[in-house]
């Protein structure tokens, strides 16, 4: 079997589409077929069925997909290792996921960084809620996860990687602006959150029931997706958020929003690192997570 039409067969069963799984690859649809009816030949044996909206794996074509994952990990992996050998440095690519607290500051930059000293490596971070990002991970989508909350999932690790700094996010003028508010106080706030899945909301979500609070008891009106769409929102005027402080730094800085604290409710997390259970670790990965530890606080 050939490590492409390996390749191609895992990125449909990822994607369930085949167009996807092209998109993925910078190839044609037609392409990927053609090397998924030559991985069934090879096997004789239907390895995909076509017959819904999705497309998803027989039995067969599970079974394959378990071990095709790592057949395609050691490959990466002797790439990796004889190209250290050969030119001193880490080559290949290096795929990241992050929710969109440390995806929207923090690791962009330590990538950046890292990147510098690593001409030969092709670094790619994907931003999604914290939930999408360990299913991506456990499904070895993406190698590596940075997420500001720990859902169970059998098929991922966490280790804490650093700790983050939550604040209430308000417009410049707001009543609540450097003060420490009351529970009572911020039920007659409209408060703007991101969508469900997302690492902010589940840490908050969770205080509150420490506290015999309930989140959905609060003045919720407003459901924004992006971390983006929840600043712009605040800015404007039109609510108050709970947001990662990293994220909104500069906004501080520069007066553009301003921060509040809410009695008794703990706004510090972890953010963690998430692998997928018993992947072996790249020299990209491994590399990285030094070089971060060494520049995080």
């Amino acid at each position: 079997m050939e490590t492409r039409q390996l390749q191609a067969f895992c990125e449909v069963i990822e994607r369930q589409s085949f167009s996807q799984a092209a998109e993925r690859l910078g190839v044609t649809q037609p392409a990927v077929s053609l090397q998924v009816r030559a991985l069934e030949k090879r096997l004789g044996t239907q390895l995909l069925d076509r017959s819904g909206r999705r497309v998803e794996p027989t039995e067969a074509g599970l079974r394959l997909y378990r071990g095709a994952q790592r057949l395609l990990q050691l490959e990466e992996e002797i790439v990796n290792d004889l190209a250290e050998q050969a030119g001193g440095d880490l080559a290949g690519s290096f795929e990241v996921g992050a929710s969109t607290g440390p995806g929207g500051v923090v690791l962009p930059q330590l990538l950046c960084e890292f990147r510098e000293g690593h001409p030969e490596l092709r670094i790619a971070l994907s931003v999604f809620d914290t939930q999408t990002v360990v299913e991506r991970v456990a499904d070895r989508s993406i190698e590596l996860g940075v997420v500001g909350a720990a859902p169970r999932h059998r098929g991922v690790e966490y280790e804490p990687f650093f700790r983050d700094s939550v604040v209430l996010a308000c417009p410049p003028g707001h009543r609540f602006a450097g003060r420490t508010v009351t529970v009572d106080e911020l039920r007659e706030e409209t408060l703007i959150v991101m969508q469900d899945g997302a690492g902010v909301r589940q840490m908050m979500e969770d205080e509150f029931r420490n506290i015999g609070a309930r989140f959905r008891d609060l003045d919720v009106h407003l459901e924004l997706g992006l971390q983006e769409s929840v600043t712009t929102a605040v800015r404007s005027g039109y609510g108050v958020t709970f947001i990662s402080r990293s994220s909104v730094e500069s906004d501080l800085q520069a007066g553009t929003l301003v921060e509040a604290r809410v009695a008794d409710v703990e706004l510090e997390r972890e953010i963690f690192l998430v692998r997928a259970t018993g992947r072996s670790e790249s020299n990209a990965a491994r590399a990285f997570v030094e070089f971060a530890k060494e520049r995080l606080p």
